[in-house]
């Protein structure tokens, strides 16, 4: 079995800005408040408990109490619900659409992270607590990115017409796809579990909000997991003051546009808009708009002055959405919390709002990067080691991985640098010769170089794709296994769902992640369930 492991800054598989984060690097620092340490934790601690208002906390946990209404509630997530009044207990929070069934693997890793470090902070600083949040996103509308999963790279989707918040979508019509998803389930004890997770999910909630706190608090009650919906009118009143100065002073957009022009060596993650809310009922969620002097909801005929909008606010709090640019000050303003974990997309964004939050007087959270996984199987990874592959091998691009082991198995030196190399210092003697003869003769001496190096080119490509063909068994079993391993040359945990795994090896699957995810780790965790 390979031993060996992989780092997330040499894995290829994150940006630049992420890496570069991840090694703390000094141009990166003014994005962050503090970076994530044992001692930063500590220190941010200190910071949110002396700054979050008692209000915010008895509003918080009346809101999770009726949240948590007709649900079966753990007495760990019980606990840590009557926690949240303490002025020591902090939050560290991560979050995730509500993809159906929960979509991609990721999901597991996220809040698995989430919880393991809650535990690991008790540890090393007991005078605090910490519990661990997932915030669903609830008023999400890109229905599209959440209404399928994959199992064993079958699609299967939920078919359906949605234009508001998918936290208040109908489930009616799921019975399909539970006749679907049972089919490919097959029989036994795993299986079984699975179907009637899935139904009670899906088929005895009605809607998507519920149906996912449902799935989310069966697998992570016992736990203590804390589940919250920000589709809340009273946690919504908490956000009023933010939400009226961004209507009147687009206080976001000009924070953000000005953390921006710092990003010069980096791609942004998302742009700011002059007004960084949508208006939302439950088919309807659309951006809010400012155009000679009157607020209008796009898409719609719906308009408001000045004092009709801000009368609308105080009124009905609940219809003003955060888009992706103020959700986090949302979820900082009406949690304790000091951490958040997100995958690499979610921190480059989070990296572009800091002035934003120092502008608003908002404690600025530590950004953890989630933990990702590999799973493999024992049979996997008995084939790497016969193929005599480690896991640094397996996680290359396969046409590098490819052309380096056809190298190995030939014993040939496929690579012709050094033969390119020595025409080029014949031709640097050639054009010198020229220079000092007849300049015309240039061109003629650089055309002749272009030609040879070409011709090398191709030899070197020939030679390679003849050995390819002389040793392609063994590189279509090595093919093989890295695609089982990385399906469509991507990361596992970006498209396989956790039910084809945990119908193999049922509760221990879960058992293994919590057992191996170290939260402030820097490297692939590979699993072996």
């Amino acid at each position: 079995m390979p031993t060996d492991c992989i780092s997330y800054q040499n894995s290829g598989y994150f940006t630049k800005l992420i890496v570069d984060y991840l090694n703390q690097e000094p141009e990166l620092q003014s994005l962050y408040h503090r970076f994530p340490t044992l001692e930063n934790f500590r220190l941010q601690a200190e910071e949110k408990a002396s700054h979050f208002p008692e209000e915010n906390r008895n509003v918080l946990v009346t809101a999770l109490e009726k949240q948590y209404s007709g649900f079966e509630v753990s007495e760990a997530t019980k606990a840590n619900i009557a926690l949240l009044k303490d002025p020591k207990t902090l939050t560290i929070t991560t979050g995730h659409q509500l993809n159906l069934f929960t979509g991609p693997l990721y999901f597991l890793y996220k809040i698995v992270s989430a919880i393991n470090l809650s535990k690991q902070l008790k540890a090393a600083h007991p005078e605090f607590n910490f519990v661990p949040v997932y915030w669903m996103a609830t008023e999400d509308h890109d229905f599209e990115e959440i209404n399928y999963f994959y199992f064993r790279n079958k699609k299967i989707q939920w078919n359906r017409e949605s234009n508001g918040p998918v936290g208040r979508l109908s489930t009616e019509g799921l019975e399909a796809v539970f006749e679907v998803f049972s089919k490919e389930l097959g029989v036994g004890t795993n299986a079984e579990y699975l179907r009637e997770l899935f139904k009670n999910a899906y088929l005895k909630h009605s809607n998507l909000t519920d149906a996912t706190r449902y799935l989310a608090n069966e697998l992570f009650k016992e736990q203590g997991l804390v589940i919250i919906d920000g589709d809340d009118a009273e946690l919504k009143k908490l956000f009023i003051p933010y939400v009226k100065q961004e209507l009147t002073e687009q206080t976001s957009y000009t924070k953000v546009s000005e953390t921006i022009e710092k990003f010069k060596n980096y791609t942004v993650q998302v742009n700011p808009r002059e007004i960084n809310l949508f208006y939302i009922d439950n088919d309807l969620r659309e951006r809010i708009v400012f155009e000679d002097g009157i607020y209008q909801i796009n898409n719609t005929k719906i308009t408001f002055s000045e004092s009709e909008l801000l009368a609308e606010l105080e009124n009905s709090p609940e219809k003003f959405s955060p888009n992706v640019i103020l959700r986090p000050l949302y979820q900082e303003v009406i949690l304790p919390n000091i951490c958040y974990i997100g995958g690499g997309g979610e921190l480059a964004y989070w990296l572009e709002l800091k002035s934003m939050f120092e502008a608003y007087n908002m404690v600025f959270p530590i950004l953890l990067l989630r933990n990702s996984v590999l799973l493999a199987t024992e049979k996997q990874a008995g084939k790497a080691d016969k193929l005599n592959l480690n896991w640094n091998d397996l996680f290359s691009k396969q046409t590098d991985l490819l052309n380096r082991k056809t190298s190995e198995f030939s014993g040939l030196n496929l690579d012709f640098s050094e033969q390119k190399e020595f025409l080029k210092r014949q031709f640097e003697k050639l054009n010198d010769m020229a220079a000092q003869t007849d300049k015309s003769f240039l061109g003629a001496v650089k055309a002749q170089e272009t030609k040879q190096i070409k011709g090398l080119d191709a030899l070197e490509k020939r030679l390679l794709k003849a050995e390819k063909r002389k040793h392609s068994e063994e590189l279509l079993r090595i093919s093989t296994l890295q695609n089982e391993l990385f399906p469509n040359q991507s990361l596992q945990e970006r498209k396989a769902n956790f039910s084809e795994f945990y119908l193999e090896n049922g509760n221990k699957l879960l058992h293994e992640i919590f057992e191996k995810l170290q939260p402030l780790s820097d490297t692939f965790q590979i699993i072996i369930p």
